[in-house]
């Protein structure tokens, strides 16, 4: 009894390492996509990957983090060159890949009212845009 269930143990916990390695490597991946992405201009690829990387949470990961704030960079570049639509996209992406993970508490709950707050605000002034044209 005592072996079986020592049998089960090893397998649950080799089971756990394996799905975390696997997760660890997608979002390397998926992060490393965002990299090449955002060095060659594409802003679809870069934010597309970054967003991937975050929605493949791993507590801890610092890539994470990384991933978000390369977005949040991507919506500041846009609205400095006044590309509205851009930035509302970048915002929207990281906010969503956030309210995308579930872990003990919500993941990202800074970044997701920081975005709540810049959508409000180029949601605002996309419309003041129209309503001048």
């Amino acid at each position: 009894m005592a072996r079986t269930l020592t049998t089960i143990l090893a397998a649950l916990l080799l089971s756990l390492a394996m799905l975390t390695v696997n997760v660890h490597q997608r979002q390397k991946t998926q992060y490393l996509e965002g990299v090449r992405g955002e060095k060659a201009g594409d802003f679809m690829v870069a934010l597309t990957g970054y967003e991937s990387a975050i929605r493949m949470y791993l507590p801890f990961s610092s890539r994470v983090e990384a991933s978000a704030t390369r977005i949040w960079a991507l919506g500041e570049a846009a609205e400095r060159r006044g590309d509205i639509d851009q930035a509302l996209a970048a915002y929207r992406s990281l906010r969503s890949a956030f309210y995308g993970t579930r872990w003990l508490q919500q993941p990202g709950a800074d970044w997701i009212s920081r975005c709540d707050k810049k959508i409000a605000a180029l949601v605002l002034l996309r419309k003041k845009d129209i309503n001048h044209e």
